[in-house]
């Protein structure tokens, strides 16, 4: 079994998507980063995964949107993030 992809759009200087790039280092976890400061197709590709989502981070697992930093650290403090990153 295999860890589902894990992307995570962020923005230059952006607290709370280095917070979350850090839980995810801590885990262990691979994940894809799209820097998405001046905008471009990639902050398209977002809003079209996350419709309304207009603050970073953005981070899926797989093809779920968990949301931003602190939806991924409420999903670890309920134990509920390791079992996503399962698959």
């Amino acid at each position: 079994m295999s860890t589902p992809p894990v992307t995570i759009y962020t923005k230059f200087s952006c607290g709370f998507c280095s917070r979350a790039k850090r839980l995810l280092d801590e885990k262990g976890v691979e994940y894809t980063e799209h820097d998405i400061t001046m905008g471009g197709p990639m902050r398209d590709e977002m809003q079209a995964r996350a419709p309304g989502a207009r603050t970073v981070p953005q981070i899926f697992i797989g093809d779920t949107h968990v949301g931003g930093s602190d939806d991924l650290a409420s999903l670890e403090r309920t134990g509920k993030l390791d079992a996503l990153l399962a698959g």
